[in-house]
């Protein structure tokens, strides 16, 4: 059911569009239809791989992943101020991310800390962020070390995501490039991460861990596995800050031959189902979520009309999920069905010059 008092769900866009064009479209999704259309665009020059809106809607801050800053290899965090009536964005400023192919944002549960995901460096940089939103220099700088056993991907550590738990004490840090799940206990006052005991989940070698949701009862955690384009189920003890595995399902049908890396991952407002995008098969796939057990059931897939859907968002009143399709340049709407999960296709997409990102908010 929509929520009636929304009266403008705004979509925010970030492409890779090079540095002389405009990396973040703001959209209007009509929740009727599913259609989007464009009301403006912002961050000229930004190379937007990643977007993060905090929790009071007043601030936008997006990834510009660019091989050198400020004089320094590495790329950059830039900071917007959101108008809450319109929507539209001001440039506050910018810090370097303090590593290379900057991929992820998230915030800690206070809005007081940023955390950017480095994956080329396989870093973590803890940025505070100022009551006026600007971002201040880095308060911590964690470097990952290893490999594993794929050659080509897994060379060294390369950090894809990093999320916070509930109560802010501990924060989990997906590495693809070594197969690990790392731990941190969160210092707040001090803005820096301590290894937590033991400080990380080993994963099965050659998994590629990769993106990280909480479901909303705090009992489980997903992570999506690139390399092995699979889902993994896991139980939260938050006594002891430890994730013990209890599922692994394949996010692509056994029919599928073809190559595959999955991606992105969401779960519906409702809590009840579970979305994941792939790479190669090009779709979406969705499971149902047991309530009482976290496990996964299959429901189905769903093509997303394009090639290579790396970020995908589901709307607030979980009515449709907009999925980017990186390498054919379009962002597709696709109808949630809220009693089963399934997907549909609401025929309508829009031509966005490789999207790699995005996110949604909801205006009264």
């Amino acid at each position: 059911m929509i929520n009636t008092s929304v009266e403008k769900m705004l979509v925010y866009i970030g492409s890779f569009t090079g540095r002389k064009s405009e990396g973040i479209g703001i959209y209007r999704l009509d929740l009727t239809s599913g259609a989007l259309e464009l009301e403006s665009k912002t961050g000229q020059g930004i190379s937007c791989s990643w977007i993060a809106i905090d929790r009071g809607k007043r601030f936008l801050y997006a990834i510009d992943e660019v091989g050198e800053y400020s004089g320094q290899p590495g790329g950059a965090v830039c900071a917007f101020s959101l108008d809450p009536d319109t929507g539209t964005l001001a440039y506050l400023n910018r810090q370097p991310s303090n590593g290379a192919g900057p991929c992820y944002l998230s915030f800690d549960q206070t809005g007081r800390f940023i955390f950017a995901a480095n994956y080329f460096s396989g870093n973590v940089s803890v940025i505070p962020i100022n009551k006026d939103g600007r971002l201040a220099d880095a308060s911590d700088l964690i470097q990952h070390h290893g490999s594993s056993v794929n050659l080509e991907r897994q060379e060294g550590p390369h950090v894809h995501s990093v999320v916070t738990d509930a109560a802010n004490r501990h924060v989990f840090v997906q590495d693809l490039g070594i197969d690990k799940i790392m731990v941190y206990k969160l210092d707040i006052e001090a803005g820096r991460l301590v290894p937590h005991e033991p400080p990380w989940i080993q994963t099965r070698a050659g998994l590629g861990p990769r993106h990280f949701v909480w479901h909303p009862n705090g009992r489980y955690a997903y992570v999506t596995n690139e390399l092995e384009s699979t889902f993994s189920v896991f139980h939260y003890d938050e006594t002891t800050a430890m994730l013990k595995e209890s599922q692994t399902v394949s996010m692509i049908p056994e029919s599928f031959d073809g190559e595959n890396t999955c991606a992105d991952l969401h779960i519906s407002p409702s809590g009840k189902f579970l979305y994941g995008s792939n790479r190669g098969h090009n779709s979406i796939v969705a499971f149902a979520i047991d309530n009482d057990s976290g496990k996964l059931t299959y429901v189905g897939h769903e093509s997303t009309q394009g090639l290579t859907p790396r970020s995908f968002t589901i709307d607030p009143t979980g009515t449709f999920l907009l999925a980017a399709n990186e390498d054919s340049g379009t962002v597709v709407s696709l109808r949630i069905d809220q009693s089963n999960g399934r997907l549909s296709q609401t025929g309508h997409a829009v031509k966005v010059p490789q999207p790699v990102c995005l996110t949604t908010v909801a205006l009264a």
